[in-house]
């Protein structure tokens, strides 16, 4: 299959799941990432704000503020096609907007720098064990990653890991990817 087949057979998959699966699903996920050295050493999280077939980040992003770290979180800029990171201490720092993503409003906040980043959770919808990933199509986060200095994780379920997916010479793969109950270091390296 090509990306776009593998990026619509697994979303399928995704919005077939029954709620009470998924949130047991996502509960799993999450305990697993917040058990990990990598969140315990971070102080600064980057993460996206997630959509509806997406696994939950508001729990996530909520501990991490009750654990005084930092989050941040990206705005898509489509002319430059890049996306920068902004720290958000409150929801209400947030509205919807390009592509129906809650993205951070710059007047109300205050961007960072990658290297201020100590861990990115960086989303997806297909993996192999490699760490790379198929997302939603832009290529905002490989672009992101190319020269990213500090830990990257994804947070998936075993549905969303096969074995092979096409991969290009722009694709930047993941360090880690929290799978349920396991943290798999990837094989890329």
């Amino acid at each position: 299959m090509n990306k776009n087949q593998l990026r619509t057979f697994i979303i399928r998959k995704l919005r077939a799941i029954p709620s009470n699966e998924k949130q047991q699903i996502e509960r799993r996920i999450i305990t697993t990432l917040l058990a990990t050295e990598i969140w315990k050493k971070s102080n600064v999280i980057g993460i996206t704000l997630s959509l509806d077939i997406e696994w939950d980040t508001k729990s996530i992003i909520k501990r991490a503020w009750s654990q005084g770290k930092t989050v941040c979180i990206p705005k898509t800029y489509p002319d430059e096609h890049k996306i920068v990171f902004y720290k958000i201490t409150s929801f209400e720092q947030v509205k919807k907007q390009y592509y129906g993503l809650e993205e951070p409003v710059p007047e109300k906040t205050v961007a960072l720098t990658k290297d201020q980043i100590d861990l990115l959770i960086v989303p997806g919808l297909v993996f192999n064990k490699g760490g790379f990933r198929i997302g939603f199509g832009g290529g905002y986060f490989d672009r992101f990653l190319a020269d990213f200095p500090n830990e990257t994780v994804s947070l998936l379920s075993q549905l969303q890991l096969v074995d092979k997916i096409p991969v290009e010479n722009f694709d930047i793969p993941v360090e880690n990817l929290i799978v349920e109950n396991e943290i798999m270091k990837c094989e890329y390296r």
